[in-house]
């Protein structure tokens, strides 16, 4: 069967072909690209411009030309008010607003670089965003301008407020900034390929998050990965692509900072001139109703949000004949949800995949009936990029050997932004260490299976457990803290601790304590509370595995 694979790979990438494959480099890295990608975002936007409709949050619709009207009209603000120029950091911190992607494509459209901040983070963790990038200007709604509020005056940008009710005075209104003879023509500006397009913070195992670098080419080479490999999988089926009598839309039930949001929802639909569903926030009930109504195709969630949806569409009055896929990456799927999804809906396939921050997020990816015969598996890898296990010394595994997870290829960030300590640990060469133990089976099928990397990946959203942890021993009653995964049928995972307290601490004074100091996403479910030291391996350091796994254990 992976005989198959590469030769359908092969005809649909020799030359001549839309998706014709050459040698190229990326931060100076040999690889393989795409010779008729477009050579920037920029030149993405420019060439998808139609009358399609583009964006629909309630009552409100955008096509893609007034999309790219108003983000060349916002990109001339950026420009001529605010003196924005190529390399210079312009931040984004709101809920999935139009606004979001108004000023996303503004950014990258005159070569600054798009910080797609956390709109979950705290103050504290806004201000270390926003200093560490070295943001000239952020994009803030409402509930981040109040956030923001604390810390402003230890920060030097200028702030723009999208649909704020209450903007501080030191803050320019996006609505007044539109307002006039705003030119609806891009600035001139040459960008490079290879120019950075975007810092997108992922949470590592220690300290603070990390802003993963990407360029153009890196962006661009994800979105037709993604297409190749759906070209690929219908070659091996035989089935035709489906014919619609309506223009494809997708439900957007992921924030737009992370990468699938951004990327493989948004940029990718200029592609296929789809239509995209913004949502205020998650509701299983106002989904089915979107879905109804905007003839939604295509899902793309967590799995906790694909389990709501799956469950409610059970006994729905809603008619959602129209979607033909359900799934997502962010967090493994429990194997009968992926069962359920295709049995639940009338033509709706389960699709998932594996990717990173720092792959932007392409890396293996599976979909189908094919998803069904391997439930646990994220999938194979994409045609431009190459996946290998290590053992502990460096040599490469054979099938079904268990190791540290390595990618290489075209869609790998340069690194991360200021912090070369943590390049120099990320990287082996050309390949990318992804912190995941893994194995490939004998068809090229990844599976992965552990996580060398500190993380909880609760819902899609990477949680370092170095940082809960040392939000817990700031409390004067911690002595020891250890945080860990604990497995969770509708999040993937939720967030477990166990802790040795002095007598007498508070559960509930505990929680409330956090709440100053971590993200309340972040804040663990499990509590447990040891009367004793926590134990030790070798090394000295926290036992976290035998404390994760007695405690799993005992939960049942």
């Amino acid at each position: 069967m992976n005989n198959d694979r590469l030769a359908a790979i092969a005809v649909l990438t020799a030359p001549g072909t839309d998706y014709e494959i050459v040698s190229g480099e990326v931060w100076d890295r040999p690889c393989r690209v795409f010779k008729n990608a477009p050579p920037t975002l920029r030149d993405l936007y420019q060439t998808a411009s139609s009358g399609e409709t583009f964006l629909v949050f309630e009552d409100e619709r955008f096509t893609f030309a007034q999309t790219n009207d108003r983000v060349a009209q916002i990109a001339n603000i950026l420009t001529d008010q605010f003196g924005v120029q190529k390399g210079d950091r312009v931040a984004i911190s709101m809920r999935n607003f139009p606004e979001w992607v108004f000023a996303f494509n503004a950014a990258t459209s005159i070569g600054a670089i798009a910080v797609a901040m956390n709109s979950l983070w705290l103050s504290d963790e806004m201000e270390f965003g926003l200093k560490d990038s070295g943001a000239k200007v952020l994009f803030a709604d409402q509930e981040r301008l109040d956030r923001l509020a604390p810390v402003r005056g230890n920060l030097d940008l200028e702030v723009i407020s999208v649909r704020a009710t209450n903007k501080p005075a030191n803050t320019f209104a996006l609505e007044d900034l539109l307002v006039g003879d705003v030119s609806k023509l891009l600035p001139d500006v040459e960008i490079d390929p290879g120019d950075p397009a975007t810092i997108l913070y992922t949470s590592g195992s220690t300290g603070h998050p990390k802003g993963a670098v990407s360029c153009h080419r890196n962006i661009v080479s994800a979105l037709l990965s993604w297409e190749l490999d759906g070209k690929v999988a219908l070659a091996l089926t035989g089935a035709e692509a489906p014919q619609l009598d309506f223009q494809i839309a997708a439900l957007l039930a992921v924030p737009l900072f992370h990468a699938t949001g951004s990327h493989a929802v948004m940029l990718a639909s200029y592609r296929s001139q789809r239509k995209i569903i913004l949502m205020y926030k998650w509701d299983v009930s106002e989904a089915q109703r979107l879905i109804e109504e905007e003839k939604v195709a295509v899902f793309i969630a967590p799995a906790a949000m694909t389990g709501d949806l799956e469950r409610a569409a059970r006994t729905a009055t809603r008619d959602l004949s129209s979607l033909l896929t359900v799934g997502g990456g962010g967090a493994p799927r429990a194997p009968n949800q992926v069962k359920n999804i295709a049995g639940t809906f009338k033509k709706a396939q389960p699709n998932t995949g594996w990717g990173m921050t720092e792959t932007n997020a392409i890396g293996a990816g599976i979909g189908g009936e094919d998803y069904v015969n391997h439930p646990e598996s994220s999938g194979r890898v994409s045609a431009l990029l190459d996946l290998r296990v290590l053992d502990e010394s460096g040599q490469e595994l054979l099938p079904l050997e268990r190791g540290e997870l390595q990618i290489r290829g075209v869609s790998i960030i340069k690194g991360y932004w200021g912090r070369e300590e943590a390049n120099q640990e990320a990287f082996d060469g050309e390949w990318l260490r992804t912190g995941d133990v893994a194995y490939i089976d004998e068809e090229g099928y990844l599976y992965i299976v552990d996580r060398i990397k500190d993380l909880v990946i609760r819902g899609g959203e990477n949680i370092g457990c170095a940082e809960v942890e040392a939000g817990l021993l700031a409390h004067p009653q911690v002595r020891e803290a250890s945080v860990y995964a604990v497995p969770d049928d509708r999040l993937g995972e939720e967030v477990g601790a166990t802790i040795f307290a002095d007598d007498g601490i508070n559960e509930d004074e505990l929680r409330g304590f956090l709440v100053k100091h971590v993200a309340r996403f972040k804040i663990p479910r499990y509590l447990e509370i040891s009367s004793e030291p926590l134990p030790r391996i070798a090394s000295g350091k926290i036992d976290k595995r035998q404390l994760r796994e007695e405690f799993v254990s005992a939960l049942g």
